[in-house]
């Protein structure tokens, strides 16, 4: 089964990929089922991102944890202890994959997203391809230093991203080879973003709607 076949989209933005044994969570939000994550990654402090109920269902007391450093006390009141803080530019290596944390921020709606909170997207390699999960982000001029196969990216126009358009420049940005649109059809955006942005990158990038 191919990577892409092995991520899964809940609320917001949330994402589990399965990749060797492994489970990895992004923000769990709306999770439906017990499940037992090997590593979970906050990308921000919002309750639709770092939701305790959610972590409630997926993390044991051996997740390992990455998380802004403003979300980690939050983590540690609720019990996880295998937290680390993080902020764009952290880097690691672990036995699994490689982590990168890279800015995510609003330009124009700042009182959502601010650049001064330091809140992340990440990059994870992954069975030898780069997995970028944007996170809560307008386009952002740190996108064009980005290269991916996989670019998961919110369709917004409320508290990301500004149109549908900017989200479909984004996966361009980022030279992905496959895009999958999140973070719509709850708070902002509709199901109808999603087919537009497939629309927009017809015979550009690849997308896949989960």
């Amino acid at each position: 089964m191919e990577l892409i076949d092995r991520i899964h989209r809940f609320g917001q933005s949330a994402i589990k990929i399965e990749t060797n044994g492994k489970i990895i969570y992004f923000d769990p939000y709306m999770i439906t089922e017990e499940d037992k994550a090997d590593y979970v990654f906050i990308t921000h402090s919002h309750y639709d991102h770092l939701s305790v109920d959610d972590l409630k269902k997926v993390a044991t007391k051996d997740t390992r944890f990455f998380a802004p450093y403003d979300s980690v006390p939050k983590l540690v009141d609720a019990g996880y202890h295998k937290v680390t803080g993080i902020e764009p530019g952290f880097k690691e290596e672990t036995e699994d994959f490689k982590i990168e944390a890279v800015p995510a921020y609003n330009v124009l709606k700042t009182n959502y997203h601010p650049k001064k909170n330091k809140w992340v997207g990440y990059i994870l390699t992954i069975e030898g391809k780069k997995v970028y999960h944007a996170g809560d982000t307008e386009r952002i001029p740190e996108m064009k230093d980005i290269i991916c196969d996989i670019a998961l990216l919110p369709l917004g126009q409320t508290y990301t991203m500004n149109s549908v358009e900017d989200a479909a420049e984004t996966a361009i940005d980022v030279k992905a080879k496959i895009a999958i649109p999140f973070h719509y059809g709850l708070y902002e955006g509709t199901e109808e973003d999603s087919v537009k942005f497939r629309e927009l990158l017809k015979d550009k990038v690849e997308v896949v709607i989960k």
